[in-house]
């Protein structure tokens, strides 16, 4: 710690001016603290958003026999039963990608939500754990995708080996839209289309996704 010596006019000690910059000081860290705590609800509320969104769609792909996915419950440490059906406990981190299933021509599929309220996605969302998952699932032949929201107003599909290799194909370990664009989904009455584009088994389409 620095101590500063504050004097006044008269050339006397003066803790008065000091103090009140000190005070100053931490409330304006007070301030940031506050700023981060509320942005970090807010990103997690816009998160949870998305994945409801994500589940509306994932009900009317099932509905229509184009893909059965679920969403992987996060595991839960109990700690203490408190009785009447009721226990404390918490989240454990996620060691596994958010959704996983199969699709209509037998395939299965794999991808993690992911929401940020800036303009760019960093490849650090998806952690070590879901990383080597992903790799897994990919090896043994799944689809396997990062889904995007970028303030929620525009969504994105996109291809694992497209997000873990984006240092070398976009020059840094983030994607803003520019990088995004040609993995944009499109949106039909609050739909949506998370799986059109993918290109199926006996499939022979040239515009289609792979």
């Amino acid at each position: 710690m620095v101590l500063t010596m504050y004097r006044n006019s008269e050339g006397y000690a003066d803790p008065t001016a000091g103090a009140a910059l000190g005070n100053i000081r931490r409330e304006e860290r007070r301030k940031k603290k506050l700023d981060r705590h509320i942005q970090g609800r807010r990103s997690r509320a816009f998160g949870e958003i998305f994945e409801t969104r994500i589940g509306h769609a994932l009900d009317r792909y099932a509905d229509l026999d184009v893909a059965c996915i679920q969403k992987t419950p996060e595991p839960f440490r109990v700690i203490r039963n408190i009785g009447n059906g009721r226990f404390e406990g918490f989240y454990e981190k996620k060691g596994q990608p958010d959704f996983k299933g199969c699709l209509c021509d037998g395939t299965a599929i794999v991808f993690e939500a992911k929401h940020t309220d800036s303009d760019r996605i960093q490849q650090s969302v998806v952690t070590d754990m879901q990383t080597f998952y992903f790799n897994k699932y990919e090896k043994l032949g799944a689809r396997c995708y990062v889904m995007v929201s970028l303030g929620l107003s525009t969504f994105y599909r996109v291809p694992w080996d497209v997000w873990k290799g984006m240092k070398e194909k976009f020059g840094h370990k983030y994607m803003n839209a520019d990088d995004l664009q040609l993995y944009k989904l499109k949106e039909t009455n609050g739909f949506i289309q998370l799986l059109e584009g993918i290109e199926l088994k006996g499939e022979d389409n040239e515009d289609t996704e792979s």
